[in-house]
């Protein structure tokens, strides 16, 4: 039940606007179907918002959008995780 009561106030002071949702001062951008499934998504006079960022389509652009909380990290040709390679050298050179 709490997660409803913070999903209520994720836009609160937000207005329609001419060019949009306008949120603290920043005009938002509906979702994109990538996003269906995400639990950040908020409905706000019968559009759906992400509240984490204003344009999820550049979010989505080049790879798995950072907040998206039905995405989990992608698999490699391998079979392995993928890992950023800066922090793999340092672990490699810790003995991990």
């Amino acid at each position: 039940m709490a997660k409803k009561n913070v999903r209520i106030h994720a836009l609160e002071g937000a207005e329609m606007t001419a060019e949009g949702l306008s949120y603290k001062g920043v005009i938002m951008e509906t979702v994109v179907e990538k996003c269906d499934g995400c639990e950040r998504v908020v409905e706000f006079e019968d559009k759906k918002y992400c509240p984490s960022y204003a344009q999820p389509a550049i979010k989505w652009a080049h790879s798995v959008c950072n907040f998206a909380t039905h995405v989990r990290a992608g698999v490699d040709k391998e079979g392995k995780v993928k890992v950023n390679p800066l922090k793999a050298s340092k672990r490699a050179a810790r003995g991990r």
